[in-house]
């Protein structure tokens, strides 16, 4: 089981290659090593503008979630749980890269929209509330999801996505990136 430590090194060492890899594409890239609650890096392009970013590492497995931050799910009288909808984001377009450490060169990395993990969250925990008829086995009351790296392949490596970020002025009203001039 991994310690407290083993944990935040983890945390550290996939914001640091996150950052890393956004400076190589030019981009300058600051870490907050955890002290901002959205966000764990700001990118910042040659025209000052500047997108939040969110890091997930792990060293293998999946990536852990509360899958009630993202759908909205029923907890019925019979200890049953249904998945009712998609919650409302407060920022549907941030931008999310899950991180698998694996060895010098050989981290992998998947980069989409805080809406991209929400429908792969609500695919599958939908598809695994069916699959045990509603009644999680261990604890009834749990919303606790995993997401694995297969669930989200499309995602590997899509770095496009930053620049079409700061490309982009604003989706469905909301700013995308802030101008720090």
């Amino acid at each position: 089981m991994p310690t407290g430590r083993s944990t935040q090194l983890t945390k550290q060492v996939g914001e640091y290659l996150v950052s890393a890899e956004l400076c190589r594409r030019g981009y300058i890239s600051t870490t907050f090593t955890g002290n901002v609650p959205d966000f764990d890096i700001l990118a910042i392009n040659d025209k000052h503008k500047t997108i939040p970013i969110q890091v997930k590492t792990i060293n293998a497995g999946s990536w852990q979630f509360d899958a009630a931050k993202y759908i909205d799910i029923g907890m019925m009288k019979n200890k049953t749980q249904k998945v009712k909808g998609k919650i409302k984001l407060f920022h549907p377009n941030l931008v999310f890269v899950l991180v698998m450490l694996g060895g010098q060169g050989k981290d992998v990395f998947y980069i989409m929209r805080s809406r991209d993990l929400q429908n792969s969250i609500f695919k599958h925990y939908r598809k695994y509330l069916k699959a045990k008829k509603g009644r999680r086995p261990m604890n009834p009351d749990s919303t606790h999801t995993a997401v694995l790296p297969h669930e989200i392949e499309r995602f590997k490596d899509n770095w496009g996505l930053i620049e079409e970020t700061f490309k982009k002025k604003r989706i469905r009203g909301q700013p995308l990136t802030l101008d720090i001039r």
